[in-house]
């Protein structure tokens, strides 16, 4: 299923009027990073995502967003961008149903309660994602970055270190930084 979306993606990049500096070079960085990640981008969509055909198109948007850059090959760290821009493109849509009055999706994967659950747990739930969400866009980038793969992605440590290329013992310290500020912002506003 993903394999085909990759290859649907490439398709279409054929089919688009050459652009300036664009040569085989270029075509075969895309079609190196397609290759390697179309999958692991279909994994990462499906799991937050009850359709396979949305995440399909998904895993498109991520391939087609890479697409404008004018020479691929500078991204220093491709796993890092693709997943980054696939996390963009989860918010962007959780923004646009949102605004539609949609099924509401999670985002930057933390799962929105279902109706199961009574009216005032739900918005308490929703309360806290919000909080987290709010906690999470004070702290710098990469810090940032590092949480969501590690506690949210349940990327392993010593992965997150290498899609950045730092140390573990600095992916640590990013790791330890935003979990403090998320839990002195969740205790803030308990008390507050």
């Amino acid at each position: 299923m993903t394999g085909s979306v990759g290859a649907r993606f490439l398709a279409r990049m054929g089919e688009r009027p050459a652009r300036s500096g664009d040569d085989t070079a270029r075509g075969s960085v895309l079609r190196a990073l397609v290759g390697t990640y179309a999958q692991p981008l279909g994994r990462y969509f499906r799991r937050r995502l009850a359709s396979a055909e949305d995440a399909d198109d998904m895993v498109q948007e991520v391939f087609l967003r890479l697409s404008r850059y004018d020479d691929p090959a500078d991204i220093r760290q491709p796993e890092h961008f693709l997943f980054v821009t696939a996390a963009n493109v989860l918010r962007d849509r959780a923004r646009r149903e949102a605004v539609r009055g949609g099924p509401a999706l999670p985002i930057d994967g933390i799962d929105m309660p279902s109706s199961d659950f009574a009216p005032d747990r739900v918005l308490e739930s929703r309360d806290a994602a919000a909080r987290i969400r709010d906690a999470l866009a004070e702290l710098p980038e990469r810090t940032r970055d590092v949480f969501v793969l590690r506690l949210m992605e349940g990327l392993k440590m010593a992965d997150v270190a290498r899609a950045f290329g730092i140390s573990t013992r600095a992916a640590e310290k990013h790791q330890a930084r935003a979990l403090a500020h998320v839990a002195m912002r969740l205790e803030d506003w308990r008390l507050g």
